[in-house]
């Protein structure tokens, strides 16, 4: 009879631990903005910590200003470096896309018509059903007339969606400035909620989580930041010295590929590609005096190896640096994550993979140290 009870209490403490958890999620689904907006202001939290502790550091006759005072002046570094980055970024590139919308069809083709017969060869050969007059160029450009881009009511509804997107885009920056401000303020806030939320029991085992999730976390932003222009540096004297591709084209293009680097694995390529294709669209295509005065193949050869050399640095130095030494994991650890996030997420998976593991480790060698695997898994994370 007792055991019977007992399998009910049972019974009844898992139930309610499941209703507990789903009550929890709906909440969370619920006021999902809001958990998004405290995440980001986490993120500028980790990337402006480095500042504020450099900030509380600083004495003037022993002593030190507030700390809002110092949380204010970080949101503003942080704040202006990136707008700094955006208006320098986006006018080129608009410049770039500009110049690319201005193709010049008849110039294009006689620049290319040596490959583009190269081309035109290979693929009659291989395919004879496409017929001996076939010509790859005429099909785009025919696929292109084909193509309806005035479109009244699309364009009425992508105006709508921009105004829209602008206005939740503005409240959005307002709210996780807002946030990120009383983080970097107190900096045992985030510490105190967790502490709050958590059993007293576990409460210090808690806290020692957070900071070591806060420390590990901000090296690992800090180097992704670090690694986009490294890789774009990398590129760009690449192509303005050895392509000649031009000051802005080649800014515009490095950043581009910078940016796509911190896609695992995939990212890289794709950046290759997009910056081969534009090198390529801005020298044949467009009637601008640019580009090394080379053979078309030896043009793209020259540009992949830029892109290669870029990436075999980002393997040698960023990312052992990034990915081993800023979250204490092994190069294999990293593969089997990202790959199994690629899996289940996609590209958003492998984005959020490695600080998402990162939790979980430290969680892991916080709270089951007793457990063999997790010991070995995770030993010398703690700081």
């Amino acid at each position: 009879m007792m055991e019977r009870e007992r399998s009910i209490d049972t019974l009844a403490r898992y139930m309610m631990y499941t209703a507990v958890a789903v009550v929890i999620l709906a909440i969370c689904w619920f006021f999902r903005d809001v958990i998004v907006y405290m995440l980001a202001a986490g993120l500028v939290s980790l990337i402006g910590r480095p500042i504020m502790t450099f900030f509380n550091r600083l004495k003037i006759k022993g002593k030190g200003l507030p700390s809002w005072i110092y949380a204010i002046l970080t949101l503003i570094i942080v704040i202006g470096l990136f707008l700094a980055v955006l208006a320098t970024i986006i006018p080129i590139i608009a410049g770039i896309a500009k110049d690319i919308s201005m193709v010049n069809v008849e110039h294009a083709a006689s620049s290319i018509s040596i490959p583009l017969k190269e081309i035109n060869d290979f693929l009659i050969t291989r395919f004879p059903s496409l017929g001996s007059d076939f010509r790859i160029e005429t099909a785009i450009l025919n696929e292109v007339k084909h193509l309806n881009f005035i479109n009244v009511s699309l364009f009425s509804s992508i105006i709508n969606s921009v105004a829209s997107f602008i206005a939740s885009f503005g409240v959005g920056i307002f709210s996780v400035m807002f946030i990120a401000f009383f983080f970097l303020k107190d900096e045992k806030l985030f510490a105190n909620i967790i502490g709050a939320l958590v059993p007293d029991k576990h409460e210090a085992n808690a806290r020692e989580a957070y900071k070591d999730i806060e420390h590990l976390l901000s090296r690992y932003f800090i180097g992704l930041i670090v690694e986009i222009f490294g890789i774009a540096l990398i590129d760009f004297l690449g192509l303005v010295f050895i392509v000649r591709l031009g000051f802005n084209a080649s800014i515009g293009i490095a950043f581009i590929c910078g940016v796509l680097n911190i896609i695992p694995y995939v990212g890289p390529f794709i950046g290759g590609v997009i910056g081969t294709v534009l090198a390529v669209v801005m020298k044949y295509c467009c009637n601008m005096p640019v580009g090394l005065d080379v053979n078309f193949w030896v043009f793209i050869i020259i540009i992949v190896a830029i892109f290669w050399f870029a990436q075999i640095i980002d393997g040698l130095i960023y990312q052992p640096v990034i990915y081993s030494n800023s979250i204490k994991a092994n190069a294999l650890e990293i593969f089997i994550v990202l790959l199994m996030a690629g899996y289940m997420g996609g590209i958003l998976g492998m984005l959020v993979a490695i600080p998402c593991y990162t939790v979980i480790r430290v969680i892991a060698a916080r709270f089951f140290q007793n457990v063999k695997f997790i010991r070995k898994l995770t030993g010398g994370i703690s700081r």
